[in-house]
């Protein structure tokens, strides 16, 4: 089935209109952290996202440009507002890099609360893990009970540069993907699936889902910002970092307590970082295993998510059920 035509074939089901927005849905792309290098590849990604049926607005700040920044703190501050107050059916994040961090102390969190009540689904990965694990924190992330905006909160997910205007791909980002994140924001998706290593078969969890980029995770520790999540199913990522680093931050969440409370740990794809000569068979595999001997908590890898084509839409904040049949895993909210 061709994607473009994927939205179209659910937006006249009577069940949409609980979102009480007008079809079709609206989606604003903002840019709350780094600068867009081409502004080129932000109206790319709003065509392609207006061909998947999507009413595509480029936020008025998107492509300011302050040092490394899409526009100074006060800028990007203003636009995380102004979206929240327009609260469209989808914010999605141009691109990460660095920025809500210096945000994060004066976002109002009711104001972000209220959108996601009005059924904004707020969607990006990488920098973005900061405002939607603070949101998490803030008791931002709406009624968990999220009906009636099955939609609604906050997704890891794809982003506009890198997913949707990625002009190396002609039709507009990976399959998987598109699809993952149309269903997402419309409220069709119930769960997700991937392949694991063997030795999980059996396995059955459930908790409040939270995670993202394992470095703002870390940034993010003992700060009022940080969620105090116990019983949950942390999912990590990372990019740039080599794997003792990724150890490194890992065993801090550790000695903080943080890994032993939760119910599993899923890691997805920790890319693009150098070996070193030093490392001797040291590998991203040895390191897993030596996690494993650290904490009680099951640790499985394969989820398709980090700085990777391949990314699932994942709900942050809500509780989901996962079950591992053979390397089958299953994650279903």
């Amino acid at each position: 089935m061709s994607h473009s035509h994927h939205l179209h074939d659910h937006s006249h089901s009577h069940d949409h209109h609980h979102h009480g927005h007008d079809h079709p849905y609206s989606l604003t792309l903002f840019s709350p952290a780094g600068v867009v290098p081409k502004a080129t590849t932000v109206r790319r990604a709003a065509k392609r996202l207006q061909a998947l049926g999507f009413e595509t607005l480029i936020d008025d700040s998107a492509l300011d440009k302050h040092q490394r920044f899409a526009g100074d703190d006060d800028t990007r501050l203003q636009a995380l507002h102004r979206i929240a107050q327009a609260a469209p059916c989808v914010a999605l994040a141009t691109r990460g890099g660095y920025g809500l961090s210096r945000l994060l102390d004066r976002i109002d969190w009711a104001l972000i609360a209220q959108s996601v009540e009005q059924g904004t689904a707020w969607v990006g990965h990488s920098d973005m893990t900061a405002l939607q694990l603070a949101a998490l924190a803030h008791g931002a992330t709406g009624p968990m009970k999220v009906a009636p905006h099955v939609s609604a909160g906050f997704w890891a997910g794809p982003m506009a540069c890198g997913d949707f205007g990625n002009d190396e791909l002609p039709d507009g980002g990976d399959d998987v993907t598109q699809e993952c994140f149309v269903e997402a924001v419309t409220g069709l998706l119930e769960g997700v699936g991937f392949r694991t290593e063997a030795g999980f078969d059996g396995l059955d969890v459930s908790g409040r889902l939270w995670g993202g980029n394992l470095s703002m995770i870390q940034a993010l520790l003992g700060t009022p910002h940080f969620p105090k999540v116990k019983d949950g199913v942390l999912f990590l990522e990372d990019v740039n970092e080599h794997p003792y680093r990724v150890e490194r931050a890992l065993l801090q969440l550790h000695q903080a307590g943080i890994l032993d409370k939760q119910k599993a740990i899923i890691l997805g794809d920790f890319t693009n970082f150098r070996k070193s000569p030093l490392d001797r068979g040291y590998s991203l595999k040895t390191m897993v295993s030596y996690l494993r001997t650290v904490t009680k908590t099951p640790i499985l890898t394969g989820l398709p998510f980090g700085h990777v084509p391949t990314k699932l839409c994942l709900p942050i904040g809500r509780k989901v059920q996962m079950a591992a049949q053979g390397r089958d895993v299953f994650m279903m909210w």
